[in-house]
C-alpha cells in the first residue's frame, strides 16, 4: 500500500492559473563552483575501492556514495504553547555496491520476493576532516560489499528454480552518461524566537474556539546538501533551502467522528514568508470549517456525478495514475502491472495530457516541493510526458530498466535510509478542453437532472489518500476528503456533509472524466511508498466525473469530551479570557 501523506510535514493545497505549454519556474543551473571537501573525500575514497572490489570473488562492477548534509529547523507549538524550538545538523553517507553485472546484479528480485529496499545509513563526521571522512566510507563500502556479494549469490542460485518474464529478465542496472557538476551550496541562520511567538498566536487563535479540541502549528526550515559520486564518473553536488508552515486543528462531532483541518504554506526565499494577515486569516478559516464540519450531516454511501476541485484532482491523479506509471512496478511480479502493456493505448479521455517535469521550481510563484536538479541515482532531472491526448506514452524511469525503455529519466527517489527507485517529482495535468468553474459546476446540474439524482457531491478538499498496486489485492485507490457539499439539481444552496471516502479502481474511473475547468491547483505533500517519503507537488484543474463513488469513513465510537474546555468552562476559576469568535459563514 502507498500512502500520500499531508506531510512528513503534511501538504499544502493552493490555486494556480492554467497553462498549456511548460511552466514558467524551470531556470538555468547556476554557476558552477569548486567541489567541496566532502566530495574530495568521496572521490578519493571512490578510485581505490574500485579498483580492489573489481578483483574480489564476485566481483563488484559499481560504486555509488551518496552524502545528504542538512540542517534541520523546527518550532512547534499547542494551544497557545511552545512544544518544541530545536536545530539539528547531520551528515549522513549511503552506500551502493553494485556486484555482478549491469545485467544481472545482486539487486534481481528473486521470484516473487523482491530485494530489500532499506540500506544501512552510516553518521559521517560534521567537521570537513577527509581523513575522518574517508575512513567512515572505507568501513562502509567494506560493510556493504560484504552483504551485496552474499545477496548476488542467493540470486544465481534462486536463477536455476525461477521462472522469469520479459520484464524480469530486462537489466537490473541501465547504462548512463556520467555528470559532473559543482552547483553552490546552501547554509542559513534561522531565528527560532520570531516563530516560537507565532506559534503560540496561532494555536492560541484556534483555542477562542470551544469546538477546538487540539491545535498544533509548525515552522520547519531545511538547508539541504547533497553530494553524489560514482565509480561511472559521476561527481555532483547541489543544495536545498525549504521553509514550510503547518496549521493544525482537530474536533469531535457529537456522533463521535473525528474532524480535522489543516493548511500550510511552503516557500523558499526568506522574504516570501506568509504575513501575519494572511496565516490568521487562514486559521479564522480553519475554525469556521471545523466547527461548520461539526454540525455537518453525514452522506451516506454514493455512486453518482462528483466534482472534484483542482486541489482534490491534483490528489486523485496522483493517487489513481501517477503510482502505477512507475517504472518498477512494471516489473515486479507481486505488482499489479495496471498500464504496463499499454503503451500506444488511450487509457482516459483524448483532451487531458500529463507529464512529470521535476525540474520546475514553482508554477505561478507557488513553490514545487517535487523540484531536483538530479535524482537519487545521480541522474539529470527531466520532463517526462506521461500521457498525450489521452494516450499512455512513458513511464517513471530509475536506473532499473525496462524492455523499450533502456534508461532514466532521472526519477529515482528515496528517503535517508532506503534505495532508490521511480518515483513521482511534479506531476502535471492539463486540459485542452478546459471550461470556468462556474461552467463546470452548471453542468454538474444537469448531469443531476438528466439521471434524476436527487443529489451529486463536490469535494473541494483532500486530505491525501493511499492506492494498492499489489496483485495480490484488489487494484484500487481510497482518497480522504475534508470538505464535501452536496449539490442539489433543484437549486437548493449547497450542504456541507461529513463522513465519505472516495473509492474505485483506476482503469474504470480514469474513463469516467467527461470535461475540466481552466484554473489549476497545487497539491505539495510527502508520498510514501517502497524507497520511503519524498517531497512531491500534483497540479490539476478541476474535474468532472460522470460516476464515482464514495464509501463511509471510519470513525469513532468515543464520545466527545464530557467536560469543557478549559477556556470556556464558565466555572473555571482562573478564566483565561478567551470567547468562542463568531467567524460567520464558511462558503
Amino acid at each position: 500500500m502507498i500512502r500520500l501523506l499531508w506531510g512528513l510535514f503534511f501538504s499544502f493545497l493552493s490555486v494556480s492559473t492554467p497553462s498549456l505549454s511548460p511552466r514558467l519556474g524551470s531556470a538555468p543551473p547556476p554557476e558552477q563552483v569548486q567541489p567541496s571537501p566532502v566530495l574530495k573525500a568521496m572521490e578519493l575514497e571512490l578510485d581505490p575501492s574500485i579498483q580492489a572490489l573489481r578483483k574480489a570473488d564476485p566481483p563488484a562492477y559499481f560504486i555509488g556514495y551518496a552524502v545528504t548534509d542538512q540542517t534541520l529547523v523546527t518550532v512547534e507549538g499547542s494551544n497557545g504553547a511552545l512544544l518544541e524550538s530545536d536545530s539539528q545538523h547531520n551528515r549522513v553517507l549511503q552506500t551502493q555496491v553494485r556486484v555482478g553485472s549491469y545485467q544481472l546484479d545482486n539487486t534481481h528480485n528473486i521470484g516473487d520476493r523482491s530485494m530489500s529496499q532499506s540500506s544501512d545509513p552510516t553518521l559521517l563526521p560534521l567537521d570537513d576532516n577527509i581523513p575522518a571522512i574517508r575512513r567512515a566510507i572505507w568501513i562502509s563500502t567494506n560493510t556493504q560489499y560484504r552483504r551485496s556479494a552474499a545477496q548476488y549469490i542467493r540470486v544465481k542460485t534462486s536463477r536455476q528454480v525461477q521462472i522469469e518474464n520479459a520484464e524480469t529478465t530486462a537489466p537490473d542496472f541501465s547504462h548512463e552518461q556520467p555528470v559532473v557538476s559543482y552547483l553552490p551550496l546552501v547554509s542559513f541562520k534561522v531565528d527560532r524566537l520570531p516563530w516560537e511567538q507565532r506559534v503560540r498566536r496561532y494555536t492560541a487563535a484556534f483555542s477562542a474556539s470551544p469546538a477546538v479540541m487540539n491545535s498544533i502549528a509548525t515552522f520547519t526550515a531545511s538547508a539541504t546538501n547533497q553530494f553524489f559520486v560514482s565509480s561511472e564518473g559521476t561527481r555532483e553536488q547541489f543544495g536545498q533551502i525549504r521553509y514550510r508552515l503547518e496549521l493544525y486543528v482537530q474536533a469531535k462531532a457529537p456522533d463521535g467522528m473525528n474532524l480535522y483541518r489543516y493548511a500550510n504554506f511552503d516557500w523558499v526565499n526568506p522574504a516570501d514568508a506568509p504575513s501575519e494577515q494572511k496565516v490568521m486569516a487562514k486559521v479564522h478559516q480553519l475554525i469556521v470549517q471545523i466547527q461548520d464540519l461539526q454540525k455537518a450531516p453525514v452522506v451516506q454511501p454514493y455512486v453518482g456525478p462528483v466534482l472534484l476541485s483542482g486541489r482534490a484532482a491534483a490528489v486523485f491523479f496522483h493517487e489513481v495514475l501517477g503510482h502505477r506509471l512507475e517504472g518498477f512496478r512494471q516489473k515486479e511480479l507481486t505488482e499489479g502491472q495496471t498500464f504496463t502493456g499499454k503503451v500506444g493505448q488511450q487509457i482516459m479521455p483524448s483532451f487531458l495530457s500529463v507529464y512529470d517535469d521535476p525540474t520546475l521550481k514553482e508554477i505561478n510563484g507557488q513553490a514545487l516541493l517535487g523540484y531536483y536538479p538530479f535524482d537519487d541515482e545521480g541522474v539529470p532531472a527531466q520532463r517526462v510526458t506521461l500521457v498525450k491526448d489521452g494516450i499512455l506514452k512513458n513511464f517513471l524511469m530509475s536506473r532499473s530498466p525496462l524492455p523499450g525503455f533502456p534508461h532514466s529519466n532521472g526519477h529515482g527517489r528515496r528517503q535517508i535510509g532506503f534505495q532508490p527507485i521511480s518515483r513521482m517529482g511534479n506531476t502535471i495535468v492539463e486540459s485542452s478542453k478546459g471550461v470556468p468553474f462556474a461552467e463546470l459546476r452548471k453542468m454538474l446540474v444537469e448531469m443531476l437532472r438528466r439521471e434524476h439524482k436527487p443529489f451529486g457531491l463536490l469535494i473541494d478538499d483532500l486530505s491525501g489518500g493511499f492506492t494498492i498496486t499489489g496483485r495480490a489485492e484488489p487494484q484500487a485507490f481510497q482518497l480522504e476528503p475534508l470538505i464535501v457539499y452536496k449539490v442539489f439539481p433543484d437549486g437548493r444552496p449547497d450542504q456541507l456533509v461529513r463522513g465519505v471516502n472516495i473509492v474505485g479502481t483506476p482503469l474504470t474511473v480514469l474513463t469516467k472524466i467527461v470535461a475540466t475547468g481552466d484554473k489549476e491547483a497545487v497539491f505539495n505533500g510527502y508520498c510514501v511508498a517502497e524507497s520511503g517519503a519524498v517531497p512531491v507537488s500534483a497540479d490539476a484543474p478541476a474535474m468532472l466525473l460522470s460516476e464515482l463513488e464514495v464509501a463511509k469513513k471510519e470513525t469513532s465510537a468515543d464520545k466527545p469530551p464530557i467536560l469543557p474546555p478549559p477556556a470556556h468552562d464558565p466555572l473555571d476559576p482562573e478564566p483565561k479570557g478567551i470567547k468562542p469568535t463568531p467567524w460567520g459563514q464558511s462558503r
